[in-house]
C-alpha cells in the first residue's frame, strides 16, 4: 500500500473554496527531501506531515519549495482529518508538536478553535518599497516575525491590488499581508496574503496571518471576537480572539479527496 493522501479544504464550510491543504499521516520519519518532493508533486500553499507520538503528533508543513515554520490553514486541516477518520475523540483536543512549538485545537461542532502564538506587528520603514510592489497607497506599514503588513485605505482597495510578484518575491520576509477594514457585513475586515518567495504567489486564505490580524484589529476596532474575510478568488472566513500572547483561531474545514501514492 502507498502513502495515503487526503485534501481537505479549510477555513470554508463548502468544496472548492477556502485554502486546500494535502495531509499525510506518517508510520515513521521520512527524509525532509522526500517530504518536500510530495508537496511539490501536490503543488498546493501546504502539505502537512503528522507523526503519531506519546502526547499528541508532530506536524510539519511544506510548500511547493520549502518547509515552514508555521501554517494555520493545513493545522485545522490536520485536526479535522484526525477527529472525521477517528484518529481522535471528537472531544479530544487535538496536540501539535510544531516548529513554533506546541500547536492545539479543539473541536467545537462544526467550527474548530486554533491556539496560535500571537506575531504583532511593528512598525516599518519600507513603505515605499511595498506600495511600489503592491501598486497600492499604505496608511500603515508594519512587520511581523513573519510578514510585512501593509494597512490599506478601503476594503475595494485592497480587493484591487495587482502586484508585482517578482518584487515582492525580492522582499526579506516570508510574505505580505494587505488588510482594511471591511465596508461590507457579516466580517470585520479584509485582508490578502501574497508570498512569491515561498513558492506562492497569492494564498487564498492564511490562517498564521491571523496571528498579526487579530490583535491588529483587536487594537484599531477596540473590541475582540472579530471575523475576518480574506479576499482571495476562493475566499475563507476566520474568527479570531485574542487571549495574551496568544490568538485563538477558528475555521470550519471540508474534505474534498482520498487518494494513494503509488
Amino acid at each position: 500500500m502507498g502513502l495515503r493522501i487526503t485534501q481537505i479544504d479549510a477555513f470554508t464550510d463548502r468544496p472548492f473554496a477556502g485554502n486546500p491543504a494535502a495531509v499525510c499521516l506518517m508510520e515513521k520519519l521520512p527524509e525532509d527531501s522526500w517530504m518536500q518532493l510530495i508537496a511539490r508533486e501536490m503543488n498546493l500553499s501546504e502539505t502537512a506531515f503528522l507523526l503519531p507520538r506519546d502526547d499528541g503528533f508532530g506536524l510539519r508543513w511544506f510548500t511547493p519549495t520549502v518547509e515552514v515554520d508555521l501554517c494555520g490553514h493545513a493545522t485545522l486541516a490536520s485536526a479535522h482529518f484526525l477527529w472525521e477518520q477517528g484518529h481522535l475523540a471528537a472531544d479530544v483536543p487535538a496536540r501539535f508538536h510544531t516548529r513554533s512549538g506546541l500547536l492545539t485545537a479543539e473541536n467545537q461542532g462544526t467550527w474548530i478553535e486554533m491556539d496560535f502564538p500571537a506575531t504583532p506587528a511593528e512598525p516599518d520603514a519600507s513603505a515605499a518599497a511595498l506600495e511600489s510592489a503592491l501598486r497600492v497607497k499604505a496608511s500603515f506599514v508594519g512587520r511581523t516575525r513573519f510578514d510585512y503588513v501593509v494597512e490599506a485605505a478601503s476594503e475595494e482597495a485592497v480587493r484591487a491590488i495587482k502586484p508585482d510578484f517578482e518584487a515582492l518575491g525580492r522582499l526579506e520576509a516570508r510574505g505580505v499581508i494587505v488588510t482594511s477594514r471591511a465596508s461590507g457585513s457579516g466580517y470585520d475586515y479584509v485582508s490578502r496574503f501574497f508570498a512569491p518567495a515561498f513558492g506562492i504567489d497569492e494564498d487564498p486564505v492564511t490562517g498564521s496571518a491571523h496571528c498579526c490580524l487579530g490583535p491588529f484589529w483587536k487594537e484599531r476596532l477596540g473590541r475582540d471576537n472579530l471575523v475576518g474575510f480574506q479576499a482571495s478568488a476562493r475566499g475563507g472566513f476566520v474568527r479570531t480572539r485574542c487571549a495574551g500572547d496568544r490568538v485563538r483561531i477558528s475555521g470550519q474545514a471540508v474534505t474534498v479527496l482520498r487518494g494513494e501514492f503509488v
